[in-house]
């Protein structure tokens, strides 16, 4: 008895401990004290934006994101009496801190001689490229002016944000598109605001394709696709004009604009009867410098026509390079000139200190406000939407009081690159319109979506469920009472959100996860029978260089093994189920998975990561034999070291309604697969199958569905009521006659 006193003060002390580390965010402010420039609906956002602590803006171009991000900025500032971070494209800095000025709100640029005190509610900005040279440790809050920047090109710095950010409280990503029919720049948005990882987000909604001809081949599940909209509304707003928010929207309506396509010819030298039409990039480059000569002519003819100020988009230096040359009033602006000589001619544009702008989309279509122009014209272009709408959007935006004119020159050949321009487009407009709705429909309070069970424990004669920390839970197990257990350990997380230190992910780090851990395994030993098993699916960690300054595979799998054969259990067996390394690759945009990177570096190149399961067996004779009938051909796949045939999507299929706005992270359920498996192999037809992280049921209900008895625990309260229901519903389709207390 003594023994066990010591062991809960122990384990109370740890958890008083561990609420050292979670970090709060999110207070409510009165709409009279924010800036008095703001429009209603403005102030609407940002207050929500403020209660929230973390949140997404995606609002479309001259609907006054600048000055909602200022205003957040000052309010969390004055709340924490620290300081607050923007992060903003090179050229956009010396514009904000110019409208910060206007606003009265002050503003400082971040270098070495002017550096954020700790206890100084000061607001800095400076440009992503600069982020490797700072201590964000000392911000309170962190802002990312055109968030887009998450999804990347190659993932280092969207990865290298999401790291150095973890543990800031307040959170404000602000774009004009992130693209709703791009679910990993949405993925990426949520796994920065820390509400959730891309990959949980991706298994609650989406579902593999084969049909789908890209190589990433998930879509969205059609009976979600309103269940996914209202998720994205739990930690973001989207407008595309106030109007649709419900407010009044005087002045926010777009000028008229003109797209003027023209066709330039495109000598036949392919060899083919008939010229062919671009299907692929390289395709689409040597039509351009078939045309070149032809376009340029055209350009300068434009150009010269032109009354106003007009700005030059070209996809190639040698194009750029060329027309620059050929007006007086010009600057080309590219990727090879030094960041003072961008800003100062991007922002010298905007001041109306010369005519004509002559660079690319990957240079200045983020960001910068160039209702001054109503004119431009793209030499070239390609299939990238997202840089095509952008760049029309630097002078077609709320505030521009001119028709916009923008001339497209297209080889004859290119004619079905427009056509895929103009089909993205439409897709992007029926998204992003569906977004603001659900933002206008949704109250941004806090609910729980599925009904409430009010006790703690469920108990019936196939079943017991418990709501509470298995850590504690688990005593209420008889010794020697549980014939297998399976579960899925909340991974350990660098930081988290949550209020609740009994929480397994809620760790400043590894160690601390182990620690937690290391109170349970004990219980696990002591509720198991002899000679039984235990299972676990795992994946292995990563590390970044963002948060550890290099790139290497954390071995969760060998500390896990390592803390069993420590408690007594003898390492048993292990089996690795695929996962595709090139979905990794899209999702993470991991340097050590990119074809890329082969071409630089290959000591970089690492293959993919696989799951694994991991077993062990408690000492003593197993007293009853497990026998299943296993046929010959089942087993030959059983016995296969690497599962290669699980469907990431064969989960329990109402498990998103387990969520609240409370939670802070969203669970990723085990594939059924998996599971029967298991229990296949390591469990009789009425054993009592043991998990203490129970989430919404996948363990247990696949339990009764194979005639085994479930126990399990879980921590959450919204989790816990889902897998009450789905306890019930299985075992009455089950229709069971078993007992089990």
């Amino acid at each position: 008895m003594k023994n066990e006193t010591n062991n809960q003060n122990d384990y109370a002390f740890f958890l008083e401990k561990k609420k050292k580390h979670f970090i709060e965010s999110g207070f409510t402010v009165d709409e009279n004290q924010l800036n008095k420039n703001l429009f209603d609906f403005q102030k609407f956002a940002v207050k929500t934006a403020l209660k929230k602590g973390r949140f997404a803006l995606f609002f479309d171009c001259g609907l006054g994101k600048t000055l909602m991000q200022l205003s957040f900025a000052h309010e969390v500032a004055i709340k924490t009496s620290k300081p607050v971070l923007i992060l903003a494209p090179l050229a956009v800095v010396k514009q904000t801190i110019d409208e910060g000025e206007k606003f009265g709100i002050d503003l400082y640029q971040y270098d070495f001689k002017s550096v954020p005190c700790i206890d100084e509610p000061d607001i800095f900005i400076t440009n992503y490229d600069q982020l490797k040279n700072i201590d964000t440790s000392v911000f309170a809050g962190i802002i990312l002016d055109e968030s887009s920047i998450l999804k990347g090109k190659d993932g280092q710095t969207s990865n290298m944000i999401i790291d150095l950010f973890k543990s800031t409280p307040y959170k404000l990503a602000c774009t004009a598109t992130p693209s709703p029919n791009d679910h990993m720049e949405l993925g990426m948005h949520v796994e920065f605001l820390g509400y959730d990882s891309y990959e949980n987000m991706k298994s609650m909604y989406f579902v593999q394709d084969q049909k789908i001809k890209s190589n990433d081949k998930w879509r969205l599940r059609k009976h979600a696709e309103n269940d996914f909209w209202k998720y994205v509304c739990q930690w973001s707003m989207a407008c595309d004009n106030p109007g649709t928010l419900g407010f009044h929207h005087a002045g926010y309506t777009l000028p008229e604009i003109e797209y003027i396509e023209h066709i330039i010819p495109v000598e036949n030298n392919t060899g083919t009867l008939f010229g062919d039409v671009a299907v692929s990039a390289t395709d689409l480059h040597k039509d351009l410098e078939r045309s070149f000569d032809l376009r340029i002519e055209k350009t300068k003819e434009l150009v010269n026509n032109s009354k106003g100020q007009v700005i030059i988009w070209g996809l190639k230096n040698k194009e750029t390079d060329t027309i620059v040359k050929l007006f007086d009033n010009a600057v080309n602006v590219q990727g090879s000139d030094t960041p003072e000589y961008k800003a100062k001619y991007l922002n010298g544009f905007a001041n109306n200190e010369f005519k004509t702008l002559v660079t690319k989309t990957s240079i200045a279509s983020f960001g910068m406000n160039y209702q001054n122009c109503n004119e431009m014209i793209f030499m070239s272009y390609d299939f990238k939407f997202e840089q095509f709408y952008q760049a029309v959007r630097r002078c077609y935006r709320f505030g521009q009081k001119n028709k916009v004119t923008v001339h497209i020159l297209i080889p004859e050949s290119q004619t079905n690159v427009r056509a895929s321009i103009l089909e993205k487009q439409k897709k992007h407009f029926e998204k992003l319109k569906q977004m603001a709705l659900h933002s206008s429909n949704n109250d941004y309070k806090e609910d729980i979506e599925i009904e409430e069970v009010k006790e703690t424990e469920v108990k019936t004669d196939n079943y017991w469920l418990l709501n509470g920390d298995c850590v504690e839970e688990i005593k209420k197990l008889s010794d020697c009472s549980v014939d297998y257990s399976f579960f899925s350990p909340p991974f350990s997380d660098l930081y988290t959100y949550s209020d609740d230190p009994r929480d397994f992910s809620n760790v400043k780090n590894d160690d601390e996860f182990f620690e937690h851990f290391q109170y349970l395994v004990p219980e696990l030993n002591r509720v198991l029978k002899n000679g039984r098993l235990v299972s676990m699916h795992i994946m292995q960690g990563t590390t970044g260089i963002g948060k550890d300054g290099f790139l290497s595979i954390k071995d969760l799998r060998g500390d896990l093994i390592r803390l069993f054969q420590k408690n007594g259990f003898y390492f048993h067996a292990e089996v690795m189920i695929r996962k595709s390394p090139q979905l990794a690759a899209i999702r993470t945009k991991n340097t050590q998975l990119m074809h890329g990177q082969t071409k630089r570096d290959s000591s970089i190149n690492r293959p993919g990561l696989a799951d694994y399961i991991i077993t062990f067996r408690k000492s003593g004779k197993n007293e009853v034999p497990i026998k299943n009938d296993i046929d010959f051909d089942t087993w030959c796949k059983l016995a296969e070291p690497v599962w290669m045939d699980i469907n990431e999507s064969d989960t329990i299929q109402n498990f998103r309604k387990a969520k609240s706005n409370k939670d802070e992270k969203h669970m990723t359920p085990t594939q059924l697969t998996v599971i029967r498996n298991c229990y296949l192999l390591w469990s009789n037809v009425g054993d009592v199958c043991f998990s203490p992280f129970g989430g919404v049921g996948s363990e247990g209900c696949q339990a009764l569905k194979m005639g085994r008895k479930s126990i399990n625990i879980e921590l959450k309260k919204s989790y816990f009521n889902l897998n009450v229901y789905n306890h019930k519903a299985f075992d009455e389709e089950k229709n069971s006659v078993l007992t089990l207390f």
